[in-house]
């Protein structure tokens, strides 16, 4: 007695805790799969693989338990780099990828988390199943020995198909099945693995006239996922040749841009007939390029299309054949030109009476076609004693000219220009000028050049903004020529605000539109290279500092507060330039509250409501201020209630009453109840989907709503099979509060809570059954007053079950295309089991399976019931079987069957013989418990009713007697 009084307290104290926690609890999840998958099989460390066709659909659903309603995620690994689903997630029940490709197979995760405890975490192996049409490629080969006394001429036929599973190979000669062994001139290869996948490969040793013949290799999978047998034929003849090709263009092409080139390649051998292609060096041949046969055509042409272009001819005997060609696009560019000695060298100024050597180089293509000539005030310059003109070699500096000064004269000033052209003409010709002047200097020197000088202005540095305006950073730079200034920043490593490194300004202003707080900071401006001269960059530094309000935190947040209540509300500054902020000020709607100078020791400000009243909701807004703007913090003070959580882990929350309508019990909790007053009813809002009205009602509440607490509303009058869409909305002192809507979708009712199920197909959805995809035909829905009986007088039903010709049933149409053997399945929707054990024991339950038959005519098959737990990948034995022609008469059919898991009914029809085999059903059921008095001469794998109390007593009087140790 002792005992049992501990165990009730215990469980007193278990319910206890558990009522205090209510109904919310962590996430579970389980995956389940629909679609079209092959297969699914449980590996070793229960690793669940999931296989599938590759083109068909993925569809795979998280289902989860859990409240508040957890969040669900899919994820994906070990998938193909360039696969995009890696690096997204879906947020969905229901993960669906229609014509999936083999790169999208992989481990799938599906993740669910509601805040509570750990997130729940589960996964299944995808395995896309393909096969490849199959490649023959042959390699011939001759061996001689010495002197003529042994002779072989090999050829070996290899065969690739890329494929998952593996596949296995088979090779015919005409219709003559090859193995190992079977032909002692054939041998043939284990498979080995090559970068092109399983390869077969066929010795035909020593070539015989016979073995000259048409050889297909088949490739196959075994027929798994349905993937049929690929094969392939090549035709072996005395002629097969591997390809030769010749190219009827120069190499290289040398063109002008804008010009068309047609590069033509033509076939001089191969059996059978080569297949031309052609290739770039570009990775891709250009998008305007057309091919043509063997002639590929690039019509205005650009140096960025130049390259090497290949012919390839393969005709998969031997190795393909390759011709190429190097097209060369002329052109010119990058003119520049240096000075020895340097004029901006300290210790080496030129003089009157010395030498100077001026270079001019450019880059040309082809450098081979370069010309240079030399003016002097614009008249042609020709190389003499004084005046040399020579070209550098081009393996030490290509593309350049140089001309000799000997002994500088006053009579040698002026300007020089170096003019570069092509011999092949078409291309503009680059010039460049060089200007020599002089100035008259104790001792006298030479100069032609005056060096750059760079400066900030006054005033512009530190130059002061605020942040969106435009502002102009400026150096003033001189010299001659005058050089380009690029601007880069001084301070750190960062890109400029078009996002490169560096700027380049004509004029020394750097104009930055819409400058922003991370634009602060030192700016480097610097001249650039002097044409080539040996010339020390000069450099300047502007500031910039960017002006900008108060960053503040939060910048909006919701409070919810009940009447009477404190509310306190805080405003954070984060950052500002400057940083000393001036003061702030709180308001309601555009009503001041409180405003003041910012205490410099803190970085908030506070605002607090001692007693809230109905005045009192509303936007609050703390506005902090300084020289450049004001920051703003919001506050939605609000008694609004929060929005209630929709329960979804209901047992069995449908049921129906009536052929027509169903009901649905309707559960949530409220989410924080006591943050606001307290709720004193729901606003209940309900539409048919695909509707405008919405129908609405109010559910009062007379207790204080508690945390976790489960409510319940039965809703009623539902039409069948509509889905509805279900809103539920507090009410409280303030008003309405937060909504939260649900969708509602009728599904077959499920046992045990329906207690029968019953389906006479009167209605177009048959009772949610479904037409089984593997069959050879499909199960029609017809009634007596509509189906056409002109070919088939003799056979099916004049009227359903109960006489009416108006009345629906399901047949199989057994007239022609069908024929002999022909099978039709017709699947039920799952139906759950519960143990109602109390004592915790497994003995199966046991339900009534009924259903009335008419197998009426000559050529009658066979009718079969089955029972297909879940899991079941395959049917076992009928529970249920009649075959023949039973007479023009309904019968009734009842079998007891004792499924252990979640279950379906399968019914299947095989058409006999002949065209008069309609067979028909009506009127199922399914009832909890052992049939009573079957009907008679029928075919059932059951237990007897017997022997199942045997076992359940039995068990009572185990668990008795253990009870009494």
């Amino acid at each position: 007695m002792d005992l049992i009084i501990t165990v009730l307290g215990l469980l007193a104290l278990m319910v206890g805790g558990i009522s205090c926690q209510g109904v919310y609890a962590p996430p579970t999840v389980r995956i389940i799969h629909s679609g079209h998958a092959c297969n699914v099989e449980e590996e070793r460390h229960t690793e669940r693989v999931y296989t599938i066709r590759e083109g068909e659909t993925l569809e795979l659903t998280c289902l989860v338990t859990g409240h508040p309603r957890p969040q669900i995620r899919w994820t994906k690994t070990a998938g193909s780099v360039s696969d995009r689903f890696q690096d997204s997630s879906v947020f969905n029940d229901t993960l669906h990828i229609a014509k999936i490709l083999r790169n999208q197979g992989g481990r799938y995760y599906c993740k669910a988390e509601n805040g509570l405890g750990s997130p729940a975490i589960k996964s299944i192996r995808v395995d896309v199943y393909y096969l490849d049409n199959p490649v023959i490629t042959v390699h011939q080969s001759i061996g001689e020995a010495k002197e003529q006394f042994y002779y072989e001429r090999t050829v070996f036929l290899r065969c690739v198909a890329n494929s998952n599973p593996p596949v296995r190979y088979s090779w015919h000669r005409g219709r003559e099945v090859l193995t190992q062994g079977s032909d002692k001139g054939v041998e043939i290869y284990e498979p080995f693995f090559t970068q092109q996948g399983e390869t077969k490969i066929l010795k035909l040793k020593n070539l015989r006239p016979q073995d000259y013949a048409n050889y297909s290799c088949i490739a196959s999978v075994r027929n798994v996922c349905g993937i049929p047998d690929r094969s392939v034929i090549f035709g072996l003849t005395n002629k097969t040749a591997s390809p030769s090709i010749k190219l009827l263009v120069e190499d290289p092409i040398v063109v002008n841009p804008g010009q068309t080139v047609s590069l033509v390649c033509i076939t001089t051998g191969g059996e059978p007939t080569p297949t031309l292609t052609w290739v770039s060096s570009n990775d891709s041949l250009p998008q305007r390029s057309v091919v043509k046969g063997g002639t590929l055509t690039l019509p205005a042409i650009t140096s960025d299309e130049a390259g090497v272009y290949s012919c390839v001819a393969s005709n998969n005997v031997g190795n393909p054949a390759k011709k190429s060609t190097t097209i060369v696009v002329r052109a010119l560019k990058k003119g520049r030109f240096w000075i020895t000695p340097d004029p901006y060298h300290n210790d080496d100024n030129i003089q009157i009476g010395r030498e100077v050597k001026i270079s001019c180089q450019v880059e040309a293509t082809p450098p081979e076609e370069l010309t240079f000539s030399w003016l002097k005030n614009g008249r042609s310059l020709r190389s003499s004693e004084r005046m040399v003109i020579t070209q550098t070699d081009p393996d030490i500096s290509p593309g350049t000219t140089n001309l000799d000064i000997i002994d500088l004269k006053f009579t040698d000033f002026g300007t020089y220009t170096c003019v570069a052209a092509l011999k092949g003409g078409g291309i503009p010709e680059i010039s460049i000028d060089v200007n020599i002047s002089s100035t008259t200097v104790h001792p006298l020197f030479f100069s032609f050049l005056v060096p750059p000088s760079l400066t900030v202005p006054r005033g512009k540095s530190p130059l002061v903004a605020r942040e969106g305006d435009t502002v102009e950073l400026e150096c003033l730079v001189s010299g001659k020529p005058k050089p380009i200034i690029l601007w880069s920043r001084a301070d750190k490593e960062a890109p400029m605000p078009d996002g490169s490194m560096q700027m380049e300004s004509y004029d020394g202003v750097l104009r930055i539109v819409n400058v922003s707080r991370e634009m602060t900071g030192s700016y480097r401006c610097q001249t650039s290279q002097y044409n080539g001269f040996n010339v020390k960059p000069r450099e300047a530094v502007v500031e910039l500092i960017v002006q900008y309000p108060p960053t503040v935190e939060p910048v909006h947040m919701e409070v919810r507060q009940g009447l009477g209540r404190p509310v306190v509300m805080t405003c954070r500054v984060l950052r500002a330039h400057p940083s000393r902020v001036l003061r702030f000020e709180w308001l309601l709607s555009n009503r001041l509250l409180h405003a003041g100078a910012f205490d410099p020791h803190k970085d908030e400000t506070e605002y607090t409501i001692r007693s809230l009243n109905r005045e009192g909701w509303g936007e609050y807004t703390c506005n902090v201020i300084n020289e450049a703007g004001a920051g703003k913090c919001t506050f939605q003070v609000t008694g609004k209630a929060y929005p209630p959580e929709f329960y979804y882990d209901t047992y069995s929350p449908l049921w129906q009453n009536r052929p027509r309508v169903y009901g649905f019990k309707l559960q949530w909790t409220q989410m924080n109840p006591g943050a606001v007053d307290r709720i004193v009813a729901y606003r209940l809002g309900i539409r048919q989907v695909g509707l405008q009205r919405w129908w609405e009602q109010e559910i009062p509440v007379g207790d204080t709503i508690g945390k976790g607490e489960l409510m319940t509303h039965n809703l009623t009058e539902l039409i069948k099979p509509e889905s509805y869409e279900v809103r539920l909305t507090p009410i409280t002192r303030f008003g309405e509060g937060d909504s939260t809507i649900r969708i509602i979708t009728y599904s077959a009712p499920i046992n045990p809570h329906l207690r029968e199920f019953h389906c006479s197909f009167e209605e177009e959805a048959i009772c949610m059954f479904t037409q089984d995809k593997n069959d050879d035909f499909d199960w029609t829905r017809h009634s007596a007053a509509t189906r056409d009986t002109k070919y088939t007088p003799n056979t099916g039903p004049s009227a359903d079950r109960t006489g009416s010709k108006q009345g629906f049933y399901m047949y199989i149409e057994t007239s022609r295309p069908r024929k002999e053997g022909d099978q039709a399945r017709l699947v039920s929707p799952f139906f759950n089991i519960a143990l109602k054990n109390s004592y915790g024991l497994t003995n199966p339950s046991a339900y009534c399976f009924g259903f009335f038959y008419h197998m009426y005519g000559k050529h009658i098959g066979t009718l079969n019931a089955f029972l297909k737990q879940k899991g079941q990948m395959t049917l076992e034995a009928p529970v249920w079987s009649l075959s023949g022609n039973q007479g023009d008469r309904w019968k009734q059919a009842k079998v007891s069957i004792h499924p252990t898991s979640s279950f379906q009914i399968v019914l299947e029809g095989i058409r006999g013989p002949g065209i008069e085999g309609d067979i028909a059903i009506d009127d199922i059921t399914l009832e909890e418990g052992e049939c009573r008095d079957p009907p008679p001469n029928i075919s059932a794998n059951a237990l007897s009713t017997s022997s199942h109390i045997w076992l359940l007593c039995t068990t009572l009087v185990l668990t008795l007697l253990e009870g009494q140790r």
